[in-house]
Parts: C-alpha cells; structure tokens; sequence
C-alpha cells in the first residue's frame, strides 16, 4: 500500500473515531445543558458563562502557545527526529507551567476587579459569582498544564485515546446533572465546583494515556535556550490571531453583559452552544487531517500539501453546510423544542454565528499550513489586526443604539475580510497560485451553496405544520446538500472514490 493510500486510510479512520466520540458527548451535551438551564435559571446560567468568560480572556496566552506546541510536536513526528521531540515536549511543559501561573495571577486581579467593577451581576449573587470565578481559574490552569498531552495525543494521530476517555467525561457530566437535581445547596456554586472536578478528572486521564504510550512524554529536566525562544516567539506573534479570537468571543460577551444584561449573555450561551455542537462534526475531521498537512511540509512535499489543504477546506465547508442548512431554516423550532423556554435573541444570534462558522470553515488549512511553515510573523500581525477591530467596531455600533445582533454582523464581515488576507500571505510560503485555491475550493462550495438552497426554502416557505415541515426540511436540505456537493463539490478522483466505497458497502450489505 502507497504511503498516501496509508494516509488516508488513518485520517479516515481517525475521523470515524472522533466522530463516535463527538455523537456520544453531543447526547449528553444537549440533554444536560436543558436540565442544567432550568435548574439554575437563565439568570444563573448567564452569570456562570460571562464570568468564567473573564477567566478566558487570558487564554489567549495560553492559546498561541498550544499553537507553537502543536506545530514543533507535530514538525518533529514528521522528520522523524524522536530526540529533539523529546526536547520538544519537555521545553513546551515548563513554558505551559509558566503560563498556567501568570493566568492564575490575571484571574485574581484584574479578574477580581473586572468581575466586581465592570460586570452587571444582581447583588444577590455575587458572591456565587466569586466562587464560580475561582473554579474557572483553577480549572483554566489544569487544561494549560494538559496542553502538550493532547497536541502529543494529537501529532501521533491516535484519536481512539478521545474516544475512549470521553465515556469517562460524558458518565461525569450526567451525574452533574444528577447531583443538581439531588441537592438543595446553591446550585449555581455547585455546578462550578462538579464542572472543575470533572476537567481535573479529564486531564489527568489525558496525562497518564500520554506517559504510558508516548516516551516523550515522560518529563525530563531540560534546557534548551534556543528552543525555549524559537517556540515562545512563534507564540508571541500567533498571540494576535489568539488574541484577537479572544476578544469577539469572550470579549462581546462582556460587551453585552455591559450594554444588555445576563439574559442576553444566557441567548449567547445557548447559540454558542448549539454553534460549537455542529462545529464539533468539521473539527474532528479537521484534527484528524492537520497533522497530516504539518508532515507533508516537513517532507517536502508541496503538491501532496496543497491537496491536503483543498480537501480539508472543501470537505469541511461541506460537512458544515449539511448540518447548517436545516438549522438556519427551522432554528426557532428547533431551540423551543430542545429548551421549551427560549431567551430573546438566541435565533437571531444563532443563524448570524453559523453563517460565520461557514466561512471559518474554509480558514482552517490555511491557519496549519502557515503553522507549519513557521514563518508566523507577518501572518499573525495582518490577520490578528483584521480581527482585533471587531470589538471596537462593535462597540461603536452598540453606543450608536444597534441591535444586540449587530455585533455578531461585524464579526461576519471581518471574518471574511481576514479570510482573503490569510490566502494573499500564504501563497509564497507554501509555492501556491491564488488561481488554483479559488477554483478547487471556493467555486466548488460557491456552486454547492447556489445549488442547495433553493429547494429547501421552497418547501419551508410552502409547507404548513411546524413538524410536517421540520422533518421535510431536513429530508430536502441532506438531498440537496449531498447531491450539489457529489455532482459539482467533488473532483473527478473524488467522486470516483466515493463511488467504489458506496458500491463496496453496497456489495458487503448483499452478501450479508
């Protein structure tokens, strides 16, 4: 077997794994976070996301080095150089120690003072707010320290280890819901504390999967100056992008808490909840694909690279948009039947930020393969810019009296003005024609997208009854979708191989 055919026959399998593991958490995700919205009230609810926001700030910190973490991990894996990972690791474990410390020191300073000062919080509830705050800086330091486990986990393409410890977590999150419904002590406290228990669990299954298979991962004592600079200054300029993501995630949370309330922090929970269920789906493929695009730069291999990359973003736009499109037309029907009580501005919200995550979609293979490079500087300074403009755009629009929603179009519209700068920068570090991206990948998804819709919206807009149409809907849109997608998203060897494995199942099914 080629050494390509072997590669995708691991990202293939990679992805079955993740997905398996995404379905499982996906279940119990959207059952316990209906149970957990009734039991602690939408007021509690929004106070438990917009103050464990503020511990999140600060991992933008921590972000931009799980990036440099991620790339030299993986870089190294793919040169084959098992000494210098060893190195690698052990360099990135101390930095993400360093780290872990310095967000423990924001969150209780200028986290305290943002939380007492800055927030609108009912005075009644304050103090809930102070301990929900301390769990999430506890529990942000544990995922730092846990950060070069997973990129291990991750560059070495054994995904079956998510797969396997997320029965742990999904068992863990059903009993938090349990243990609400069974106490009568303050349950916004409460769910802090089980939620903190359940990522200290979590990490140190990740950490001792990693010491067990992977001898890197055993902590040595090393100092390597030259490393220690090479990967914090990869992460100093991919600080920007991180930053930057920061600020219109976490950041227009507090910007609504200020203009609007916890209310609309809790219709913002919820699109973002249910905004991250389907993204879950792309990302998995995208994590099981990534390490593949790093290797093939590693060796060299530029055209292999470049198909990787086509593939990543069409095949992730595809995914998504299968997804997406029911949801965007049934979205009010489909929050009331999972929540019953709905907050104001959750459909609103919800359909702006798919429509964005559609186009984030197709950014992912252009984000690793300038990860891969190395050369971060000027890409993380142009594009971080682009998106560091959002909040105070954002801001501009609130005091000029827009809509709560207007915040989410700004983002919309600078995340497609980042999208085309990534593509400009990139072309001389990874030899690529803008002519050849354009063509196999935003022609395609364009063609898919034109050709998708139509339908679908005919028979919403002609057929009566709330379910009827749900499941009508839906039935169409994945026609649509597949259909558009297999005809004019696919190439000629794509559409050829998805044939012989539709036929293989077939024939298997008959014989059986």
């Amino acid at each position: 077997m080629s050494s390509s055919a072997e590669n995708n026959k691991r990202i293939a399998k990679n992805t079955l794994l993740l997905y398996v593991r995404m379905l499982f958490l996906m279940c119990v995700s959207l059952f316990t976070s209906r149970v957990v919205l009734n039991a602690l009230g939408v007021t509690d609810y929004g106070i438990y996301n917009v103050v464990g926001g503020v511990v999140a700030m600060f991992g933008f910190i921590n972000g931009s080095m799980a990036s440099a973490t991620q790339r030299y991990i993986t870089f190294a894996l793919g040169k084959g150089d098992m000494a210098n990972l060893a190195k690698v690791f052990s360099t990135a474990l101390q930095i993400h120690f360093l780290i872990a410390a310095l967000v423990i020191v924001l969150g209780e300073t200028v986290g305290l003072w943002f939380m007492y000062t800055q927030m609108q919080i009912p005075a009644g509830r304050m103090d809930a707010a102070f301990w929900v705050l301390q769990c999430s800086i506890v529990s942000t330091a544990i995922m730092i320290i846990s950060v070069p486990y997973n990129a291990d986990i991750i560059a070495h393409e054994k995904m079956s280890a998510f797969a396997y410890i997320s029965v742990l977590e999904a068992v863990a999150k059903l009993s938090i819901v349990y243990l609400l419904l069974v106490f009568s002590a303050d349950k916004l406290i409460l769910y802090a504390f089980l939620i903190l228990a359940v990522q200290v669990a979590v990490r140190f299954c990740y950490s001792h999967y990693c010491n067990r298979h992977f001898a890197e991962s055993n902590y040595r004592h090393v100092w390597d100056r030259a490393l220690f600079r090479k990967m914090t200054g990869f992460a100093g300029w991919s600080m920007f992008g991180n930053l930057a993501g920061v600020l219109f995630g976490q950041g227009l949370n507090m910007l609504l808490n200020v203009f609007f309330g916890p209310v609309v922090n809790a219709a913002r929970a919820v699109s973002v909840q249910v905004q991250n269920a389907i993204q879950q789906f792309v990302g998995n493929f995208q994590m099981a694909l990534n390490p593949q695009i790093t290797k093939t730069y590693a060796k060299g291999e530029m055209q292999e690279m470049h198909k990787l990359m086509f593939r990543s973003a069409r095949f992730s736009f595809y995914l998504l948009f299968f997804l997406s499109l029911p949801v965007l037309f049934e979205t009010d029907f489909i929050l009331t039947l999972w929540l019953k009580t709905v907050p104001e501005n959750t459909v609103v919200f919800l359909r702006i930020m798919i429509c964005t995550s559609l186009i984030y979609s197709l950014a992912n293979p252009l984000i690793v393969a300038n990860q891969a490079t190395g050369k971060v500087k000027r890409y993380q300074a142009v594009c971080g810019s682009i998106l560091l403009c959002i909040l105070p755009i954002s801001y501009a629009c609130l005091k000029l009296g827009c809509p709560a929603y207007s915040v989410f179009i700004v983002h919309f519209v600078m995340e497609a003005v980042a999208q085309l700068a990534r593509m400009i920068m990139l072309r001389p570090l990874i030899e690529i024609r803008l002519r050849d991206y354009f063509k196999n990948v935003y022609m395609r998804v364009g063609l898919v997208v034109a050709l998708s819709v139509a339908l679908p919206f005919a028979v919403y807009e002609s057929v009566d009854g709330a379910v009827v149409r749900f499941f009508a809907v839906c039935a169409v849109c994945a026609l649509s979708v597949a259909a558009a997608a297999y005809s004019v998203g696919l190439s000629v060897g794509e559409r050829a191989f998805v044939k012989a494995k539709a036929v293989g199942v077939c024939r298997k099914f008959l014989r059986k």
